[in-house]
């Protein structure tokens, strides 16, 4: 079966795309080849419909295993081994934020508290275990946040998204009559 122009578009810029999120080009392209396709699909299959080495295929499916975002499975009467998008778009987006958080946040809060644990031995040390605690205290608020957010429910996720600059509008106000209460006192 042959793409048609749309998915094809579709797929060439989701493999453009992956090598933003975290994959490459390859990858992303099996990924949404398995997104667009109501069917599970084989290895031969992903490669005639991506035009693409089947050690490629091979790779790219166990990169995607990996990430958690494709499933393997098996249908009666066949030896292959068939694949097909690990769940929603909202349980996918999950997925690689929990992957690339494991991958690259992770590490570097680690790698932050274990250098701030120790005493620094001069002014520059000083000045540098400053600015390692200010990145270490984001990645903290920004974890806590993400995994708050993480937790929710698709549904509630996708509304606190609608709000929007909505929620700045509010933390403005609030400013305000807050900066009013503090100027009345004065």
């Amino acid at each position: 079966m042959q793409l048609s122009e749309k998915s094809q578009a579709f797929v060439l810029h989701f493999g453009e795309m992956g090598s933003r999120w975290g994959f490459n080009r390859t990858v992303g392209q099996i990924l949404a080849l398995l997104v667009i396709n109501q069917q599970p699909l084989h290895a031969e299959q992903i490669m005639h419909q991506l035009g693409i080495s089947r050690g490629n295929v091979s790779m790219g499916l166990k990169e995607l295993q990996s990430w958690r975002l494709v499933k393997l499975s098996h249908q009666a009467g066949q030896r292959r081994e068939f694949f097909t998008a690990a769940g929603s778009i909202w349980d996918m987006a999950r997925t690689v934020f929990e992957e690339r958080s494991k991958r690259e946040v992770d590490p570097t809060l680690s790698l932050l508290r274990s250098n701030l644990l120790e005493e620094p031995e001069n002014e520059a040390d000083q000045f540098t275990q400053q600015k390692m605690e200010e990145i270490h205290d984001l990645l903290e608020l920004i974890t806590q946040w993400s995994y708050a957010l993480n937790t929710m429910n698709p549904d509630k996720l996708q509304s606190l998204m609608k709000m929007g600059s909505g929620i700045s509008r509010i933390l403005e106000l609030k400013d305000k009559i807050v900066g009013n209460k503090g100027s009345a006192a004065s």
